[in-house]
């Protein structure tokens, strides 16, 4: 029997440049630098662009060797004591829980925003109709 499991960091949200930056962060600055160097050497505008985004995302002058930690690799790790490590489990599963239901939340928000705008436009259309056949 073979289990599935999904990787939230690869969820419908996250494209391939979500996960080339986790996939960079966890390497480190170096790893930044290196594709910075390789973009100047084939394509100079991909390593001008990639520098400005390493400093505008503040990559270039961290202290730390990369600024954001893979946090499944810190939140996965015991501790030694497990009743610690029991109510860590069940915490991240009601937030991740949480999450998902705020997530929710917003789609159907943002489903009510675009159906309210359509329902607008409808109605101003209809408008203008009745005031051009009238006119």
């Amino acid at each position: 029997m073979t289990t599935v499991t999904t990787d939230p960091t690869y969820g419908r949200s996250s494209n391939w440049l979500a996960r080339t930056e986790a996939w960079m962060d966890a390497r480190g600055k170096g790893a930044w630098i290196a594709a910075m160097v390789l973009g100047f050497i084939f394509f100079w505008p991909f390593g001008l662009a990639l520098l400005a985004y390493m400093i505008w995302s503040k990559r270039m002058f961290s202290s730390k060797s990369c600024t954001r930690k893979s946090s499944r690799v810190t939140m996965s790790r015991s501790t030694g004591n497990r009743a610690f490590d029991a109510y860590k489990a069940d915490t991240l599963r009601r937030l991740e829980e949480e999450q998902g239901n705020f997530e929710a939340f917003l789609e159907r928000l943002r489903e009510a925003k675009d159906k309210a705008e359509f329902d607008q436009f409808m109605d101003d259309r209809a408008k203008r109709d009745d005031t051009a056949t009238s006119a």
